[in-house]
């Protein structure tokens, strides 16, 4: 079930608010400039369909939100227990970091966390199968699928060279919870 839990930046033991409720996580992201929503309608693809069933299950969808959005690609992200080196890739995604264009992310199957570091709070957003997030261009964040993930992402893209990190050098990301499956 998706969730969100917001602490101040300097007590990750004390979260300030938790909730599951879908409406309530996207009000209090969107002041953010976060987008999360829920795709419902398309049946949902077998876990192992090819990259173009994926893609075309979600083409009207995707159609609608690069249009708004202006982005120029989108593909399928497949991350299980596994994938080579899904340990380097998982310190990879654990740093905390930015991005030159909003990073947007589509659950198809698993779950996943996107964790914000914004003025002083640290929104760990657990995104789960349907669920939509677009994390604004220049937000500090940080990913975090476990130690033996599992799921199947579309991730679309505005710039070709797609998915490029800039680390911020901190260790925040190590003071806050990981998580296990």
């Amino acid at each position: 079930m998706s969730s969100l839990t917001v602490y101040k930046d300097t007590t990750p033991e004390h979260p300030v608010l938790q909730t599951q409720d879908p409406a309530e996580m996207a009000r209090v992201l969107a002041p953010l400039g976060v987008r999360f929503e829920r795709w419902e309608g398309p049946q949902i693809p077998p876990r192992d369909a090819d990259e173009q069933a994926v893609l075309d299950v979600y083409g009207p969808f995707l159609d609608k939100l690069m249009g708004e959005t202006g982005a120029g690609s989108a593909d399928v992200l497949r991350v299980s227990p596994s994938t080579p080196n899904r340990e380097a890739l998982r310190d990879k995604f654990l740093s905390e970091h930015t991005h030159s264009e909003d990073e947007i992310r589509f659950f198809v199957h698993g779950s996943g966390h996107f964790i914000l570091h914004i003025a002083g709070y640290v929104y760990d957003v657990e995104c789960t199968q349907t669920d939509l997030i677009s994390v604004p261009e220049g937000t500090k964040h940080w990913f975090d699928a476990g130690p033996e993930p599992d799921m199947v992402t579309l991730r679309i893209f505005t710039h070709k060279e797609g998915w490029v990190a800039r680390y911020t050098g901190t260790d925040i990301a190590r003071q806050f919870p990981s998580y296990a499956n």
